[in-house]
């Protein structure tokens, strides 16, 4: 069967998994005596046999198999896990795009269930679940001393019901609850639209419509505005992208580099690591681009960063990533179950590691907190008056009716850009960079 090479965080989505694999962490050896693995594996066997026998209560075996095999993983890494058969089955769906849950990838920290990032347009992020959120208690159940496993169990449930989760943000002063309603998470791959004469393209997971999804909505919003001429750049969204297939951050970096490396892969034995190249072929026909990322963008999301920041093919915008420099292989096991093992680093271009640095923006631009409406009515005052609102002001004589036309609707697209601010102040920021490059001509540094 087929390998599915990952490059997500290595938490997991709140509908799926985080299970276990294999034979146990082994226990201390007698008299610091060295043992060999056969002599471990007796010992194992032992231990199995008398919990089987002698526990104070009858257990089952293959729970203690599995438990067996998930200490032995989980103590390897966070992301390596074993998938039974359902969590397998749940996975694959996930990279097709459908699964049910909350919408939110999440990782360990602390005992705690700590959130990697909300997925654009879901349950979580519709109730204000925000990256760098802790989950303490699931309906009034703690979660400290949980595995990722048995935490995310306890968020699962029927499509429709609620949940109420207790979550701990920096900068409030006490945990406050989250009603969520579970529903089925249905992901769009690639969102685009225009912002004036920008692109803007938000690319919220790598899964295996993204490639397909981004080369249509780049197409259709270039003939929206009338031709490649018309375009002054695109902003490429990642924030809060947690990852995902490590082929489709190849392709999506591809998308808009004609040569030169995009990521290599190196394993345990130097002759398993593998180097991607690109090739011929700009969507963007060498407009330039702006990457927006913050501490919600992980892996996948970290390689496409990466890489276009190392070939100068953008400018990277927003707060650093999330740093997870490392790629699993899910592997098919028998009985339909999977392993996820962590097989290799990945490295950026120029030879740099994001492991737990994660990639650094050109520009660092933080995402203000909203302002309340009443401090926005507050500014609404005399001063904001113009001359033109003076009763009995002269008109503009110098002007056409085409000029007066032209600065009205240049100015109608700069309170659009301002008004933007005030929902986004990143992509606005982004948006901004894009203008002023395209303003110094296409023979500019």
């Amino acid at each position: 069967m087929k390998k599915l090479v990952m490059a997500a965080v290595g938490g997991t989505l709140a509908s799926v998994v985080a299970t276990t694999q294999f034979v146990g962490p082994l226990l201390a050896q007698e008299n610091n005596r060295p043992s060999s693995v056969y002599e471990q594996l007796d010992l194992f066997g032992d231990i199995f046999e008398r919990i089987r026998q002698q526990y104070v209560e009858e257990v089952d075996e293959s729970d203690l198999i599995e438990a067996a095999i998930n200490g032995m993983l989980t103590s390897l890494d966070p992301h390596s896990s074993y998938l039974p058969p359902d969590d397998a089955e749940d996975m694959r769906v996930q990279t097709r795009g459908e699964f049910g849950g909350l919408g939110i990838e999440v990782s360990q920290e602390d005992g705690f269930v700590k959130v990697v990032s909300p997925i654009d347009g879901t349950p979580a992020d519709e109730a204000g679940i925000e990256a760098g959120d802790f989950i303490t208690h699931v309906d009034g159940e703690s979660v400290l001393g949980l595995t990722l496993t048995d935490a995310v169990d306890l968020m699962r449930g029927p499509v429709g019901s609620e949940i109420i989760i207790t979550v701990v943000r920096e900068g409030e002063e006490e945990p406050f609850d989250v009603s969520i309603i579970r529903d089925t998470i249905k992901l769009t791959a690639v969102r685009t639209r225009t912002e004036g004469d920008s692109v803007v393209l938000r690319v919220t997971t790598f899964n295996d419509q993204t490639y397909p999804n981004l080369a249509e909505g780049i197409a259709e919003q270039i003939e929206a505005l009338g031709g490649i001429e018309n375009v002054n750049g695109f902003v490429l969204d990642l924030r809060n992208n947690p990852g995902g297939l490590l082929t489709q951050a190849i392709r999506v970096s591809d998308a808009f580099l004609e040569k030169g490396e995009i990521v290599s892969t190196r394993g345990r034995d130097p002759a398993d690591g593998d180097r991607y190249n690109a090739t011929p072929g700009d969507l963007a026909s060498g407009k330039p681009v702006v990457v927006l990322i913050n501490g919600g963008s992980a892996s996948a999301s970290e390689i496409v960063a990466g890489a276009l920041q190392d070939h100068r093919r953008a400018v990277v915008v927003g707060t650093k990533s999330f740093g997870k420099g490392s790629v699993q292989t899910v592997m098919p096991l028998r009985g339909d179950g999977a392993m996820r093992l962590t097989t290799a680093r990945y490295y950026t271009p120029s030879g740099r590691s994001i492991q737990s640095l994660g990639v650094s923006p050109d520009i660092v631009v933080e995402q203000p907190r909203r302002r309340d409406e009443e401090e926005d009515e507050d500014e609404t005052n005399i001063f904001n008056r113009s001359e033109a609102d003076l009763r009995g002001s002269l008109d503009n004589d110098s002007l056409t009716e085409d000029e007066i036309r032209q600065i009205e609707a240049d100015r109608e697209k700069a309170e659009a850009a301002a008004a933007l601010r005030d929902e986004d102040y990143q992509l606005a920021y982004a948006i901004d960079i894009l203008k002023g490059l395209s303003a110094l001509g296409p023979n500019a540094d």
